[in-house]
């Protein structure tokens, strides 16, 4: 009975090693199949939407055939799942022969590589969307403070057109009432007014210069890309700060965007 024990302890070592061995229990553990799905699945629940997000129809048909092809990736992902579960209890594998485990071994392995590249694809593609949702926000955020400081500059013009009319009215029936009527002539009247329009819409040092700035568009098929977003964006910004980049940039653009050689 001792030897039978002692070789029924000696077989189950051997057993175990073999174990380690090919599992790789002293290697660097890698993420299991569930771990992998659930790492892919709530990735796709966190991208967005390609109709949401306002995609024109082509890109609408190609985000439904890859949806497909992710529909056909997990269900293989579950059935592999499925047969690992069933098939790596304690008790399984020790009634699998080495030739079997060997086996086992390189379909996990290869499985884990094909989930592996996938989920890197994945997490690329999440990355290239996250980073173009940013350009956009950007984008919209710099024209919405753009418009606001036009507005803003429009009721100051209209603010001051309005002061100098009073101002212009106030000093004719001031000297109307000092002078006499027959002293009033054409020319003066002229100067008068050639005089407050220079005023009122000459340069003058808190005038924004590159503000009003009219950026050239043309309205493709298809929405403007990452990078003429990204052109756009630094021109509204530069138009933002009056920055006296905003030829440069607005020329560069032009040359690239709307007449690339």
């Amino acid at each position: 009975m001792a030897g039978g024990a002692s070789i029924h302890e000696k077989g189950e070592e051997e057993f175990n090693e073999k174990s380690e061995h090919y599992s790789g229990i002293n290697e660097e553990p890698l993420l299991t199949a569930d771990q992998v799905i659930e790492e892919i699945e709530e990735m796709m629940q966190n991208s967005p939407d390609p109709e949401e997000e306002g995609e024109v129809l082509e890109e609408e048909d190609g985000g439904e055939t890859a949806s497909q092809a992710d529909l056909v990736l997990l269900q293989e992902m579950q059935a592999l799942t499925q047969t690992f579960n069933n098939n790596w209890s304690y008790e399984g594998l020790r009634h699998m022969s080495g030739s079997e485990l060997t086996e086992l071994l390189d379909q996990v392995e290869g499985a884990i590589r094909d989930f592996s590249e996938e989920l890197v694809q994945q997490l690329a593609h999440r990355d290239e969307l996250e980073f173009e949702k940013e350009v956009k926000n950007s984008f919209i955020t710099v024209l919405i403070e753009v418009q606001n400081k036009q507005k803003e500059q429009r009721e100051l013009m209209k603010k001051r057109r309005k002061e100098k009319g009073l101002s212009l009215q106030s000093g004719r029936i001031e000297k109307g009432s000092h002078m006499p009527l027959k002293r009033f002539s054409m020319e003066g009247i002229s100067n008068i007014l050639q005089s407050s329009i220079r005023q009122t819409f000459g340069p003058s040092g808190a005038d924004k210069q590159y503000l009003n700035t009219v950026i050239p568009y043309e309205k493709k098929a298809s929405p403007p890309s990452v990078e003429d977003l990204q052109m756009l964006t630094n021109i509204l910004f530069a138009m933002k700060e009056d920055n006296e980049k905003v030829p440069t940039l607005l020329t560069d653009y032009i040359l690239k965007v709307l007449c690339p050689t």
